[in-house]
């Protein structure tokens, strides 16, 4: 072979390294989620093994986007969407800094009660979340 065409063949190597995952077992899942329509602003996506033999995983969910690693298999999902209700002090002094005090957004069975699966397939899984909010 010449040495342009091993040269060339060893650079197409290195950028498909990224693709090819760490051998980690995971698989990519990711999209949007929304409520009647709305992107979740701020929240958290998790993904916790019907069987209970993987681990858990989740993510972040930002401006309704979110990505996790997720170890295959069927899946119940848990999306939570916080919204801040009122603040309070941290202490018990007049100038305290304040905290917010963050109530669910969502109903229960998105969440505590969750009602929601996802068969996780090994490699990349977009899965998109338009969920009704009532």
């Amino acid at each position: 072979m010449s040495e342009k065409l091993v040269a060339g063949c060893g650079v197409l190597l290195l950028a498909l390294l990224p693709l090819a995952g760490c051998g980690d077992g995971m698989a990519g899942v990711s999209g949007t989620v929304k409520i009647d329509g709305q992107p979740v602003e701020k929240g958290a996506i998790d993904f916790v093994p019907v069987d209970g033999k993987a681990q858990t995983a989740g993510a972040l969910i930002v401006n309704g986007q979110y990505s996790a690693r997720v170890p295959p298999g069927l899946m119940k999902v848990s999306i939570s969407a916080p919204k801040v209700v009122g603040k309070k002090k941290i202490y018990p002094t007049p100038n305290s800094a304040e905290m917010p005090i963050t109530q669910e957004a969502l109903p229960e069975r998105y969440n505590v009660k969750t009602e929601l699966q996802l068969e996780v397939k090994p490699g990349h899984n977009p899965k998109d979340w338009d969920l009704p909010g009532k």
